[in-house]
């Protein structure tokens, strides 16, 4: 992850203070992560423009003071983050306040539930292609679940039909050697 190296005091000062709590710090995914009985609690990261706390369940936080935010609306569910941009506004009580609600809500059991997701809808291009060729139809058969939406979804978020028919023959191959889209970067 980008990180601007100013805000390695105020990281650090995070740290200390999440030290303090009963949450057991591990490393997931290159950055601090503090669990408890296994589950993601909360977690810090610094970015180029700020830095922040994850509240994994944060969705289920009171936020009395209104401070968190979801990074990415439509996308992100449960989590929600509390952005600093100086060492300054780092507030240790408030920090604790809303932790300590975080590791209540662990204890009750309190976590995001995904929702079910729709059924797959093959855009028609993709359809016909699988309708006349058994053995694409057959390879996307044997994919999960993840990775045919992946490629559903990389056809149909192009809208122009040139691209959607460049996508599809790209994924071709992909699809007969059961590789998902994004193996690569996994």
């Amino acid at each position: 992850m980008p990180q601007n190296k100013d805000f390695g005091e105020a990281l650090d000062l995070l740290h200390q203070i999440l030290s303090k709590t009963e949450l057991t710090e591990s490393i997931k995914w290159g950055v601090p992560v503090f669990t408890y009985g296994g589950k993601n609690v909360v977690g810090y990261v610094g970015m180029k423009e700020h830095f922040a706390l994850w509240f994994y369940n944060g969705v289920f936080l009171s936020d009395p003071y209104r401070i968190l935010i979801n990074a990415q609306e439509g996308k992100t569910k449960a989590m929600r983050q509390w952005r600093f941009t100086s060492i300054g506004e780092i507030d240790e009580a408030k920090i604790l306040k809303y932790v300590q609600e975080a590791i209540e809500n662990e204890k009750a059991g309190m976590a995001w539930k995904p929702e079910k997701s729709a059924a797959l809808e093959i855009p028609d291009i993709l359809q016909q292609r699988l309708d006349t060729e058994a053995e694409l139809r057959a390879a996307f058969e044997k994919l999960t679940p993840f990775k045919q939406r992946e490629f559903v979804e990389y056809i149909t978020e192009a809208k122009r039909e040139a691209t959607q028919l460049s996508r599809l023959e790209k994924i071709i191959p992909l699809i007969l050697q059961g590789i998902g889209l994004n193996d690569k970067y996994r």
